[in-house]
């Protein structure tokens, strides 16, 4: 198998080369046939010359443009049709990579999930990352017990059919994971150990809120009934519980219970719509880029009993 491995670099001069090194003897070691691509993200180290130094193929950004878009140029670049990504700090170890692979014959994303027994994820960000990830199981009706691990693989061409809504900045793996369960790919995932990173991280805790927004903006791409049917049943309950008052106390219903009932059925009709849109837009989506793992099942053939023999 021929994979390309992208891994975005701001900064991250002390931990690129022995990431790059552990990845070639990793991968080497498996009989897999990789090329190393550090996308350099106007890093104001010597990030480029460390990781070209430890033999990777580099690419530079004349300015730091952010995570997301250094792994849109990594992507585009790759000349395989497996791309891994992983980060450039040493969080996540390369031996999970040729199972991550393996997997991808019954999956069209493979995702580390930081499950595993060693996990060193900053208690600071537990909570917004637990709130987070209930979110995202309610957007896409599926469990995802890791929604923005940096450590996945994929095949190229599914990837770049979302360029268009990835975002430039940390949220692009929040995004595609997203986008995948809402578009019914078969998405797993593995668990892995999370090492405590080299260097400083570049995440602050406020990031949350933007990954809540971010999240409720992608669910309005591919399952808006998902955002308009919680507002939906918040109007009716208004209405209903203000038509009440009204008819104990004057038998008339108020114009705001009126007014609630009717932006009810407004906002459901806006979500039908929004969701006919989103279901038309995949079909079409899905037969541009073809058949996915997740249409077929397939099973070894039977073999035949010493009866039928």
């Amino acid at each position: 198998m021929k994979v390309s491995v992208v891994i975005p670099a701001f900064n991250e001069e002390q931990g690129v080369g022995p990431v790059v090194v552990e990845l070639l003897e990793t991968l080497g070691r498996h009989g897999l046939e990789a090329e190393i691509i550090v996308v350099d993200d106007g890093s104001t180290d010597k990030t480029a010359s460390a990781a070209a130094a430890a033999g990777a193929r580099v690419l530079r950004h004349r300015s730091n443009r952010g995570y997301g878009a250094a792994l849109k140029s990594g992507i585009s670049a790759a000349s395989n049709d497996y791309v891994v990504i992983t980060d450039a700090d040493g969080t996540y170890p390369s031996k999970y990579i040729p199972e991550l692979l393996a997997s991808l014959e019954t999956a069209d994303m493979v995702v580390g999930a930081r499950t595993g027994a060693n996990v060193k994820i900053p208690l600071v960000r537990r909570p917004a990352k637990w709130l987070l990830n209930r979110l995202a199981n309610y957007m896409t009706n599926s469990k995802i017990p890791d929604l923005n691990s940096g450590l996945r693989a994929f095949r190229r061409n599914v990837a770049m059919q979302y360029f268009t809504i990835l975002p430039d900045q940390f949220s692009w793996t929040t995004t595609i994971t997203l986008a995948m369960h809402c578009d019914k790919y078969a998405v797993t995932y593995l668990p892995i150990d999370y090492l405590a990173r080299k260097g400083r991280s570049k995440i602050v805790p406020w990031d949350a809120g933007s990954f809540a927004i971010l999240i409720l903006r992608t669910a309005m791409l591919f399952r808006p009934l998902r955002v308009f049917i919680p507002v939906v049943m918040l109007c009716l309950i208004y209405g209903f519980v203000k038509m009440s008052i009204d008819m104990t106390r004057d038998p008339n219903i108020s114009a705001s219970a009126l007014l609630a009932f009717v932006s009810a059925l407004i906002i459901l009709l806006i979500g039908m719509l929004g969701d006919a849109l989103a279901t038309r837009l995949g079909r079409l989506n899905s037969q541009i880029v073809g058949v996915r793992t997740a249409d077929f099942v397939r099973v070894d053939e039977e073999k035949p009993s010493e009866a039928q023999r």
